[in-house]
């Protein structure tokens, strides 16, 4: 599981690099990015999944994973402990898409089979969805280039077990909702605009 993981994220980030190159960025968004520490980078990171997951309806529960810094950027990763069904996986990518791209963050890419996509907000923070076959999904932010700097770890409590320190487990928590095996009515998932049934 962590292999296809690790090999499809890296295949992913592959292309999103080949990307950024094309598409550059705003001199404005390159002036703020000077001005940040890998510090208050990390904590921009964390508001995004912050505001991810805030927006996934009903809830999830989740775990951080770890925080990575190189030479320049931070890595912020968490994995979500609801198991999340075949039948409801376009649900629960369609929720974080209409979330960021409300947020005016772009699409850059999506795997052929429509289990993990990358977005970019506009100064250059790089976000990632993937969910293995086993249900369990994961959310990264990875930071622009930014001034290095000491970097704490993640201070927002997870709504359930903290997975960073220990063997990560396969998804563990039933969601009425997400782990149905039962398909999803278009009507359901947009009368009130969360997926609630």
């Amino acid at each position: 599981m962590r292999g296809t993981r690790a090999l499809v994220s890296v295949s992913l980030l592959a292309l999103l690099l080949a990307g950024c190159g094309m598409t550059g960025s705003p001199s404005s968004s390159t002036e703020e990015q000077a001005k940040m520490n890998l510090q208050e980078a990390a904590d921009k990171a964390d508001r995004i999944l912050d505001e991810t997951f805030a927006a996934i309806k009903p809830p999830v529960q989740w775990t951080h994973r770890y925080s990575m810094p190189g030479d320049c950027y931070v890595d912020r990763d968490r994995a979500v402990m609801t198991i999340i069904s075949a039948e409801r996986r376009g649900s629960f990518l369609g929720v974080l898409e209409r979330h960021w791209k409300s947020k005016g963050y772009s699409l850059v890419a999506t795997s052929p089979n429509g289990l993990a996509a990358h977005f970019r907000t506009q100064d250059g923070f790089q976000l990632e969805v993937l969910i293995g076959p086993n249900g369990q999904a994961h959310l990264s932010v990875t930071t622009p280039c930014v001034e290095k700097s000491e970097v704490s770890q993640p201070t927002s409590n997870p709504n359930g077990p903290d997975y960073s320190q220990q063997e990560l487990p396969s998804p563990n928590v039933k969601s009425t909702f997400w782990s149905s095996e039962a398909p999803v009515s278009s009507g359901s998932v947009q009368s009130d605009g969360n997926g609630e049934e």
